[in-house]
C-alpha cells in the first residue's frame, strides 16, 4: 500500500503564491504518473495539473501560466508552484498518483488514479 502525504498549504493573498509538496511512502515499488486536483466548497473535484512518468504535463486551462507542476522521482514527490493566485483558487488540493500501466492516460479523469493525498487547504483572499 502507498501513502500520499501532503504539505504546503495554507492563507495567502491575492497575487501570492504557495507551494504545495506530495510525497508518497509505504509499497513504493511501481513507476507513477502525478496529478493534483481541487475541490472548492459545494463543487465537484476538478482536475489541476498532472506529469507523466515521462515529464510530459497538462494544466486546466484556469491555471496555465500560473501553476507549475514538477517531480522528484527519487523522493517518490510531486510538487505544485502555485503563483498569481485568486480568490478562485481557493479549494482543498488534492494530490494523486497513477500506477504506470501502459494503457492510456486520461489525466483528467478521478478514476484513473490509484492513491491520493488526504488534501491540503488553499485560501487566496481578496
Amino acid at each position: 500500500q502507498v501513502q500520499l502525504v501532503e504539505s504546503g498549504g495554507g492563507l495567502v493573498q491575492a497575487g501570492g503564491s504557495l507551494r504545495l509538496s506530495c510525497a508518497a511512502s509505504g509499497r513504493t515499488f511501481s513507476s507513477y504518473d502525478m496529478g493534483w486536483f481541487r475541490q472548492a466548497p459545494g463543487k465537484e473535484r476538478e482536475f489541476v495539473a498532472a506529469i507523466r512518468w515521462s515529464g510530459t504535463t497538462y494544466y486546466t486551462d484556469s491555471v496555465k501560466g500560473r501553476f507549475t507542476i514538477s517531480r522528484d522521482n527519487a523522493k517518490n514527490t510531486v510538487y505544485l508552484q502555485m503563483n498569481s493566485l485568486k480568490p478562485e483558487d481557493t479549494a482543498v488540493y488534492y494530490c494523486a498518483f497513477r500506477i504506470v500501466n501502459g494503457r492510456t492516460y486520461y489525466y483528467g479523469r478521478i478514476p484513473e488514479y490509484d492513491y491520493w493525498g488526504q488534501g491540503t487547504q488553499v485560501t487566496v483572499s481578496s
